[in-house]
C-alpha cells in the first residue's frame, strides 16, 4: 500500500521485509498517515516497522517517539560510483561465478549457512527466502568457491542504473580468506558492464561489512533506522 509518499509492505508478520520505506521523504509525515500505515499492520496481525532515513528530518522521528515508538535498528548506507573497480585478482584457490537454475538452490543453501551461523533456528527460513529471491528476474546471484567449495554466496539488483548489493555471507570455516572481496569485485564488475553508474549497499555501522566495503571505495552516505512501533 502507498500512503503519505512511503509504501507499506506486508509479506508474513515474521518476514525481514514487512515493513514501510520512504517515510516521511516524499511527503511530510502526519498522525493521519500514521494511522493508516499502522492500521495495515495490525489488520494483519503484524509488528509496525518503519526504516527511516536521517533525510526525512527531525520532524519524523519527533512525531514516532510522541507516538511511543522505539528505534530497533541502525544501518549504514555505503555508496561509491561504479568506475575504476579493483582488477579482479583473487587469488587463493578463489572464483566467483553467477548462478541459475539448479545451482540456485546451492546458492540459497550457502547465503543462509553463512547468516544462520550464530542464529542456526533461522536456517530454513533464510534458506526458503532465499531460494524465492533467487526466482526474481531483476535478483543476479553470485557464489564464491574456495578450492571448488562454495563458500560464500552474494547478490545484485540493478534499478535505474543503481546496483544494489545485499545478501553476502560466508560460512563458518572460510571466513578471512578473501571472499567477500571477490564477491564484491565481481558485482561491482557486473554492474559495469551493464551500465551501472552508481553501486549501494546496507552493513552494520562499523561492522566488517561496513570496513570491508570502505576499504573498497564506498562511502557512507547516511545511517537508516528502524524504528519498531507500539503494539
Amino acid at each position: 500500500m502507498e500512503c503519505g509518499g512511503a509504501y507499506a509492505l506486508y509479506d508474513g508478520p515474521s518476514s525481514p521485509v514487512t515493513q514501510t520505506f520512504g517515510l516521511g521523504m516524499f511527503e511530510q509525515a502526519s498522525p493521519e498517515i500514521l494511522d493508516k500505515l499502522e492500521n495495515f499492520f495490525h489488520e494483519r496481525g503484524a509488528p509496525v516497522l518503519h526504516e527511516v532515513s536521517p533525510l526525512a528530518g527531525t520532524a519524523t522521528a519527533e512525531l514516532l517517539h510522541a507516538r511511543g515508538y522505539q528505534p530497533l535498528e541502525f544501518t549504514s548506507i555505503l555508496y561509491r560510483s561504479v568506475k575504476g573497480n579493483a582488477e579482479e585478482r583473487f587469488g587463493n584457490g578463489i572464483t566467483v561465478r553467477t548462478v541459475t537454475g539448479q545451482d540456485a538452490g546451492v546458492w540459497a543453501d550457502v547465503n543462509a549457512r553463512g547468516w544462520a551461523a550464530d542464529q542456526p533456528e533461522l536456517f530454513d527460513f533464510l534458506r526458503d527466502f532465499g531460494a524465492l529471491n533467487a526466482e526474481r528476474g531483476d535478483f543476479i546471484c553470485f557464489l564464491a568457491e574456495h578450492d571448488g567449495t562454495p563458500a560464500a554466496a552474494g547478490s545484485l539488483s540493478i534499478f535505474g542504473g543503481v546496483a544494489m548489493l545485499a545478501g553476502a555471507a560466508t560460512i563458518p570455516g572460510k571466513r578471512r580468506l578473501g571472499l567477500q572481496h571477490a564477491l564484491l569485485a565481481a558485482r561491482l564488475k557486473y554492474a559495469d558492464t551493464a551500465g551501472c553508474d552508481l553501486a549501494m549497499m546496507g552493513a552494520l555501522p562499523g561492522g566488517s561489512s561496513q570496513r570491508n566495503a570502505e576499504r573498497n571505495g564506498f562511502r557512507i552516505a547516511y545511517t537508516r533506522i528502524k524504528w519498531a512501533g507500539p503494539v
